[in-house]
């Protein structure tokens, strides 16, 4: 595997661990002020995790399987 591609893989598992402590928020009883913040950081890490899949993908297909 090339570095890029781990790179791009350990980012991922970053972004999805972050991502669930904000949907741990979303799931406890309603707080308004909590629960927007935690909408609004889940939507952009989520964001970023769809764009970090897009990349991989493409790494995927240029690097070719050993």
């Amino acid at each position: 595997m090339s570095e890029r591609l781990e790179g791009l893989k350990k980012a991922r598992q970053r972004m999805i661990e972050d991502r669930d402590t904000h949907v741990k928020v979303l799931a406890a009883p309603f707080d308004r002020d909590k629960a927007e913040r935690a909408r609004h950081k889940f939507i952009e890490l989520q964001t970023l995790i769809d764009a970090l899949d897009h990349a991989i993908s493409g790494e995927q297909v240029t690097v070719p399987s050993s």
